[in-house]
């Protein structure tokens, strides 16, 4: 899946016809202000800038799917090197196919001040 995570990602903010910071956060995403600041950057820059779409999907995707240990490839490199040994392993890999965007919620969070009793509870949109 993380090679596919790159597309996915691009065809969510197509979708979505996300062109703006202000068409984030009517999906309910805000970037932090380093992720600004590079997505701006990309966009602004006097040789090849990106359209805002390439450059929030590339920096989104960096920083939130990035290579880790929780990551495929990485993962069995690790297995393959013997960490984790004598540790019993369970591994669990996520095709791409399995990514939806078409039953996606975005849900906001009760406030701070709102306690348990007034928030209703909710179950998570399936993916599947």
């Amino acid at each position: 899946m993380q090679a596919f995570m790159l597309e996915a990602v691009r065809r969510f903010v197509d979708e979505r016809k996300i062109a703006s910071f202000d068409d984030l956060l009517v999906h309910g995403y805000e970037p932090t202000t380093r992720q600004r600041n590079a997505v701006t950057k990309q966009i602004t820059r006097l040789k090849k800038p990106l359209t805002f779409q390439d450059a929030w999907t590339n920096n989104f995707v960096k920083n939130k799917y990035g290579k880790a240990t929780t990551h495929w490839e990485k993962l069995m490199d690790r297995v393959e090197r013997g960490v984790g040994n004598p540790c019993p392993l369970l591994l669990v890999g996520l095709p791409a196919s399995m990514v939806r965007f078409d039953l996606a919620k975005i849900e906001v969070l009760p406030d701070a001040e709102e306690t348990e009793a007034d928030a209703v509870p909710t179950a998570p949109a399936p993916l599947v």
